[in-house]
This record gives structure tokens, sequence and C-alpha cells, in this order.
């Protein structure tokens, strides 16, 4: 079989740490992949590069797929958040963020199940039009939302549904008051759940939704909303399931696909042995599933899923005296 380029970013940070996690169950599963290391954040500006090099631009165009730690962006100075710009920059416009609860991790709930599909492209979030006056005493923004964009992820959505089985899709939005943005996404998306008569369909506006969320969660299986509300909502789902040390996600578009872990660089205890990979390895599992290597993500999941129940070697946040190397080596063992 020839072998697939995979770019790799381990990121700043921890972002190392876990990505030698998730290449060696990548190893261990035998995966047709080669990789090609590019460099974004922190670590390119202490080398004297851009951001993001041009070299990393070209190496995630060229190989199409990327493997993706978490990445500092520098506070002030006029830089813009990395992760923004190689959505925009690649046009990935669907964020996957699957919730899928572990026995054994310290969740409120159990058998939660929820994927949350972002817009990744448009409105707030995306922070076009930021001023700020001279006097400092008046800001502004503008939420920028097209028919096309909100066409565009509200299919991806119901594909993905249908493809995996989900029965539900709730449209999370807040039309009520944001009548011409938030308006706009719910009139198109609910254009586009017509066309999918064998999925249900609800609406929640979103801070009724976050209120669900919490109070019973297990009513939603798959949520989709626009950027800013999808930012919030699939944390506040992490959240459910553990904490952003379980959270994984996906930003796809037409020709790239990059997938990560969404939690962020903990530079404290880059190093040490303490960082849960999870994440970044349940990233790598989605990042198999995008390539119709289904078999190879579950033994992922699963493994995952027995190593946590029997507290074997998992991380502090797990419960777990375990580190990085440790969690990593009881997942390995049990696949």
């Amino acid at each position: 079989m020839e072998k697939r380029r995979i770019t790799v970013i381990p990121g700043d940070g921890i972002g190392p740490d876990i990505t030698e996690a998730a290449l060696k169950i990548l190893k261990k599963l035998d995966c047709p992949f080669e990789y090609d290391f590019a460099e974004a954040g922190q670590t390119a500006l202490d080398k004297g590069d851009e951001l993001i090099p041009a070299k990393t631009i070209e190496l995630i165009k060229q190989n199409g797929i990327a493997l993706k730690g978490p990445i500092t962006t520098p506070v002030g100075g006029g830089f813009t958040s990395v992760n923004v710009t190689l959505r925009k920059m690649f046009d990935l416009y669907a964020n996957v963020r699957p919730a899928l609860s572990y026995p054994g991790t310290k969740a409120v709930f159990e058998d939660i199940d929820i994927i949350t599909i972002r817009e990744n492209t448009e409105g707030m979030y995306s922070g076009e039009g930021q001023v700020v006056t001279q006097s400092g005493t008046h800001a502004e923004a503008i939420s920028v939302m097209t028919k096309k964009g909100c066409e565009r992820v509200s299919t991806f959505a119901y594909e993905f549904a249908r493809k995996k089985g989900r029965k539900k899709v709730a449209i999370v939005h807040k039309a009520n008051i944001m009548k011409s943005t938030s308006g706009l996404f719910l009139k198109t998306a609910r254009e586009i759940a017509q066309k999918y008569s064998d999925i249900e369909t609800v609406e929640y506006i979103v801070d009724n939704c976050c209120m669900q969320l919490v109070m019973n969660p297990h009513q939603f299986d798959m949520i989709l909303t626009t950027n800013l509300f999808g930012d919030i909502v699939s944390d506040l789902c992490a959240g459910l399931v553990g904490g952003l040390g379980m959270a994984p996600g996906a930003n796809i578009g037409d020709y790239v696909a990059i997938f990560e872990a969404v939690h962020g660089s903990a530079p404290d205890i880059a190093g040490k042995n303490l960082a849960n990979p999870v994440a970044l390895i349940l990233a790598a599992a989605l990042m198999l599933d995008h390539l119709g290597m289904a078999d190879r993500a579950d033994r992922i999941r699963a493994a995952i899923e027995q190593t946590i129940s029997a507290v074997d070697r998992t991380t502090k946040d797990l419960g777990g005296t375990g580190g990085t190397k440790e969690f990593t080596e009881a997942i390995l063992g049990r696949l």
C-alpha cells in the first residue's frame, strides 16, 4: 500500500509530548503513513520565523491532512490566532467536536455521546472589523454570515449524521435577538434539514441549549451551530465528559483537514511527563475515520476506554498516578 503523507505540527508547550504519544499509537496500529514535521506558533517565532512559516503552509497544502498539537499565540503585538488563521487560509468550514464519556473519568455524567458541528470561518468569532477608538472608550467588531457558509456547514452536518447513523440534529441559534446573522443561519439550516427526513431536527436558542446540556445532556445527539456559539457549547460538552483533556477536534474543508487537541499548550507542565495525551490521540482517531480507517480508530477508542476504566497508569487529571509516557504505554498494551 502506498503510504499517505501527513503533516505533523507538534506545537508548543506540552504539544511535542502528546504528539509523540499519538504517533506511537499510530505506529502500533501499523498505519500506512509517512510524516512531514512542521512548526507554528511560539516555537516558530523563537527560531526567527513567521508565526505560521511558509514551509508549514506549503506542507499542509501539499499533504491535505495535518495532525496538530496545541499552539501558543503570543498575547498582544498584533498577533492573530494561529488556529483562526489556518481555518480561514484553508477554508476549513466545518469543526467537528465529539464529546464521549469514558468510565473512570471525573465526568459529572455517564453515557454522554454528543457531536458538535460548528461553522468555522464566519460570524463573530472570525474577528472581522475589530476597532478600538484611540481613547479606548469605544470598540466594534463585525459579524458576517453568508448563505453559502450556512448551507455548506449545514449540509456537512446532516451528511455526517447520516454517515455516522445519528438520529437527531439540534440547530442552536440566537435568531430571536440576532435576527440578521443568526436568523440567516437558522433559516438556511431549516432548509437543508428538510432534505434529510430520516433525521429528526430540533431547535434551541443557545442560552436554553446550555441550560439543557447541564440539566439533561442525554437528550442531545448532534448539535449544529455557528462559530462563536460552537466554541462555547463544545467546551461545555467537553466539561460533561471530564474536561478538555478528553476533547479532540477536526477542522475540515473541501481539500484540507486538520486534526487537533483543542486544549491549550500548558507551558507550565511542558516536558515534565504530566500531560494527558488522550485529546490528541482521539484527534488521531478522528483522522483515521476521515481517511476511511474506522476499524483502527475504533481500536484506539476501545483501548483508551479500557485503560481509563482500569485506572491503569492514567494521568493525575484522570485520578491516576502515571505520566504521559506511562499512560501511553498502558494504551499501547491494550492495542
